[in-house]
């Protein structure tokens, strides 16, 4: 699928998918970019998260890549989300497996995700990395720190319970929220922490 040009504030954010547990929040992600305005949104999904897309949500690949505005594939390491010289916004890897941690806490751009993950990082913009796995190991860890020392942002999943969640699709919403914040897309729905409340404000 050919890029769009650029035009006005038009924001270029590129999510990508990969094969851990979690691809809820990479299609629930494209969605809220999808209806956002003046977003433009890149997608990279791995072989991998085809599997996981399928056995989790029952997709297939052409139904996630129809939210998003431009398609990369990504054995594609010549795309152009590839460059620094082109200007993406921010880059959400949701959700990241340990593999893909892995490649980009070391450098190793093997693969598309890997080398626009560390064009993000060399270029000084957000890159946030929704990590899948439990428990973590002491590679794991010291992997998100190299990360986290070169800018990036470790976000796991995990559910947040004050805003007295439902269901599981409110979990996943309020996740989604949390990086759309981090993103700096303005984001009205999103459910804010008031202050605690006492018995008597029950």
């Amino acid at each position: 699928m050919a890029d769009r040009p650029r035009g006005g504030d038009r924001r270029r954010i590129i999510v990508a998918i990969t094969g851990a547990t979690g691809a809820v929040y990479g299609v629930q992600l494209l969605r809220r970019l999808h209806g956002t305005p003046d977003i433009e949104s890149h997608l990279v999904v791995s072989d991998a998260a085809s599997l996981t897309l399928h056995q989790e949500l029952g997709l297939q690949r052409r139904d996630v890549e129809a939210l998003a505005h431009v398609v990369h594939r990504n054995r594609d390491v010549g795309a152009s989300i590839a460059s620094g010289s082109y200007q993406a916004d921010g880059m959400v890897i949701a959700p990241c497996s340990m593999k893909t941690l892995a490649a980009v806490a070391h450098g190793f751009s093997d693969n598309l995700v890997t080398r626009a993950a560390d064009v993000v990082l060399k270029e000084r913009r957000r890159l946030i990395l929704m990590v899948r796995e439990t428990p973590f190991n002491l590679a794991h860890l010291r992997n998100m720190t190299a990360v986290t020392e070169m800018g990036g942002i470790i976000f796991p999943p995990l559910p947040s319970f004050y805003h007295r969640p439902a269901t599981i699709a409110d979990m996943v919403e309020h996740t989604v929220d949390r990086v759309v914040d981090l993103l700096g897309i303005e984001n009205a729905q999103a459910a804010r922490w008031g202050g605690m409340k006492g018995e008597q404000d029950a």
